[in-house]
């Protein structure tokens, strides 16, 4: 039963990142291929960190199924993109759904690969937040990541939570669920608050002399 949740769950973050790669792409006025570059290494980018680093068997590699959705998705919106009026907002918010699905999806394949849990919330969060890097980087975007609101931390809060219930001996299904919901609630909470974790302020050193 859960791993046809998990895997639900991983394909429709496939497919929420793809969307939000394509959506740089239109901003950038990008061709169809564009669209699908952009697309595909948002949608399956950070799983393939995480499986490189884990030394597991990357995931679209076995289920190639997965690049074809990225392409098809691509496709779509490619003709679709104009719709939303706003793109940039629909942009973050569909990341931030994204952000937090893959965090839960990708510690649970960590946890299933038998790594610690420091490891597993690692994984989490490369799962979730590399992605938006490379759409950011290759679409000329500012990586979202440097902006002043939370967002690795977002991927944070959803691997730990999830990582910490199951040390608490909860079933996986309510971890995965509860992991997801803390994830989007923060990421969602700084979009809507413009919450941002305090920064580094050069000041004068102190003279050891």
């Amino acid at each position: 039963m859960f791993e046809t949740i998990a895997s639900t769950l991983d394909w429709f973050g496939v497919v929420v990142f793809t969307v939000t790669g394509c959506l740089v792409a239109s901003r950038k006025q990008m061709d169809i291929v564009g669209f699908a570059l952009m697309g595909t290494v948002t949608g399956i980018g950070g799983g393939t960190l995480r499986d490189t680093l884990l030394n597991l068997p990357v995931f679209w590699i076995e289920e190639p199924s997965y690049l074809l959705t990225c392409g098809v998705t691509s496709v779509v919106i490619f003709f679709t993109a104009h719709i939303p009026q706003s793109r940039y907002r629909t942009l973050l918010w569909l990341d931030a759904v994204g952000l937090a699905l893959f965090a839960v999806t990708g510690a649970g394949r960590a946890m299933d690969a038998g790594v610690g849990a420091a490891v597993v919330v690692a994984m989490g969060v490369v799962t979730a937040t590399f992605g938006g890097i490379i759409r950011d980087l290759l679409g000329g975007e500012s990586p979202v990541i440097l902006t002043r609101e939370v967002y690795i931390t977002a991927a944070l809060a959803a691997a730990a939570a999830f990582i910490g219930l199951i040390g608490l001996g909860a079933v996986r299904e309510f971890a995965t669920a509860v992991g997801f919901v803390v994830g989007l609630l923060v990421r969602a909470a700084a979009l809507h608050f413009h919450w941002s974790l305090p920064r580094y302020k050069p000041r004068p050193g102190v003279d050891t002399a």
